[in-house]
């Protein structure tokens, strides 16, 4: 539109000054015309007189500004985005281009070569998406082919509804928001990122990937933040997620995320509020839409294929998100509590069910038979049907509590010998005495009646199902 605006005027002064010159007139109406000085007016009648009508072509006509991207760079930028770095937010993949392309070009340079093949950002406003639509639209209609429609209609991508904002928390630690997202972050199958996001500073404070969302992949991010930081003041999720969520008739508490994760919680003093509302949480909401943006790509650029590699991959890459994207920590007071030592973590975030001895004095627990051991590395032996609670510790070390006053290790036993004295004579070595376990002190929230106490207070459980 400015090149034809610019073509006019030049047309308009020429007409202008060659009547002018060739039939006189009144110059300050001509210059009143052509909203020009009467000055100027002399110097385009000279120049007329002296080059004619080339005097009012601009001396850039015809050629490309020097900041123009070649044709060059933008197909090589539509390639790299259509074959390397699809599906990546138009300000993420700028960064890629400048850090693995060297190609330095702005964001809406980027995003126009993009657009002008009608492919929108991941991010891309409803604003913007409405006036391309309007646009691809009209150009459908002038398009030849069926061939040419189709090409157009394949290039649009999906955008997401935003989340409302809310005054951010004043202190670090205040408040963690707490959530899970299913989604391909790598590889064909769909895994489930946990992440913890504070309010206050936008930091992510813990992430871990698991099959789905799961009393795993909580433990773990509460592990990476009372590591990192210290105990925090409170969590924030969502009701509608596994916190809350126990089966009627449930087979063992131990599956039911909420009572275990909130009784760990309770144990350090983080108190959890929950929200059927998924906009209360915007925070990590809108933390979880700039991920699947950036980290998919990511991941697929290193390699990463399973879940193992990509939790490895998570512990530097949330370091560089957080110095992009989280507000300074300086200058935000911190409410985190001093970090609790490796024992006191371990053995609270723990899954606590209840089991009764069986025949053979032993416990079974999935599908195996665990023996009690003491201190002293000695078996004990309880009467058949005494109810212990069974402690499976972070470090997936596996204890039990009897009577609410003993502490023993468990020690699997297995269904059969794996080397015979009789038969394997070359295996045959003196009887080793028994290995002396750790057996934590019985000072942990363990017992049988502070734990159904605590559980027959939880709103979402059937109080018929819970033991007297």
């Amino acid at each position: 539109m400015r090149r034809i605006d610019l073509t006019m005027n030049e047309q308009r002064k020429y007409e202008v000054i060659k009547r002018l010159v060739d039939e006189g007139g009144n110059k300050d109406r001509a210059a009143l015309t052509l909203g020009i000085t009467k000055r100027h007016l002399n110097r385009l009648i000279n120049a007329y007189k002296e080059k004619g009508k080339a005097a009012f072509s601009h001396g850039n006509k015809g050629r490309k500004p020097i900041s123009t991207i070649s044709d060059k760079t933008r197909h090589k930028v539509l390639s790299l985005y259509e074959n390397k770095y699809y599906d990546a937010n138009f300000t993420h993949f700028t960064e890629l281009l400048d850090k693995n392309e060297n190609i330095h070009l702005s964001v809406s340079s980027v995003a126009s070569i993009l657009e002008a093949e009608y492919i929108l950002s991941p991010r891309v406003t409803k604003a913007k998406k409405k006036r391309i639509k309007k646009q691809l639209e009209a150009d459908k209609k002038a398009a030849k082919t069926k061939k040419e429609v189709v090409q157009i209609q394949s290039n649009l991508v999906a955008v997401e509804d935003a989340h409302s904002r809310r005054p951010r928390c004043a202190y670090f630690g205040e408040l963690e928001q707490m959530d899970a997202s299913p989604y391909e972050w790598f590889g064909n199958v769909k895994t489930t990122l946990h992440i913890a996001v504070d309010d206050a500073t936008g930091r992510i404070t813990g992430a871990f990937f698991d099959k789905q969302e799961t009393l795993k992949g909580y433990y773990n991010v509460y592990y990476q933040i009372l590591k990192s930081y210290g105990i925090p003041y409170k969590f924030f999720t969502d009701r509608r997620t596994v916190f809350t969520y126990k089966k009627k008739n449930s087979p063992d508490i131990g599956e039911d995320t909420c009572t275990q994760f909130a009784y760990a919680c309770k144990q350090l003093g983080t108190s959890i509020e929950y929200s059927s509302i998924p906009q209360a949480k915007g925070r990590v909401e809108r933390m979880f839409q700039t991920l699947q943006s950036r980290l998919p790509i990511e991941l697929r650029l290193a390699g990463i294929t399973d879940i193992d590699a990509a939790n490895e991959f998570l512990d530097s890459y949330i370091n560089e998100f957080n110095a992009i994207f989280a507000l300074p920590l300086y200058g935000i007071k911190s409410v985190f509590e001093t970090q609790p030592d490796d024992e006191k973590i371990n053995l609270t975030l723990a899954v606590i069910t209840e089991r009764q001895v069986d025949s053979g004095h032993c416990i079974s627990y999935f599908s195996k038979h665990y023996k009690m051991i003491d201190k002293f590395g000695m078996q004990a032996h309880y009467l058949r049907g005494t109810k212990v609670m069974v402690i499976k510790a972070f470090d997936q070390k596996m204890y039990c509590c009897v009577n609410d006053k003993d502490i023993y290790a468990l020690e699997e036993v297995p269904i059969r010998e794996k080397e015979s004295n009789d038969f394997d004579t070359e295996f045959k070595h003196e009887k080793k005495k028994p290995k002396k376990p750790y057996v934590p002190p019985m000072n942990h929230p363990w017992k049988r009646k502070s734990f159904w106490d605590y559980v027959r207070y939880q709103q979402h459980h059937l109080f018929d199902d819970i033991p007297a």
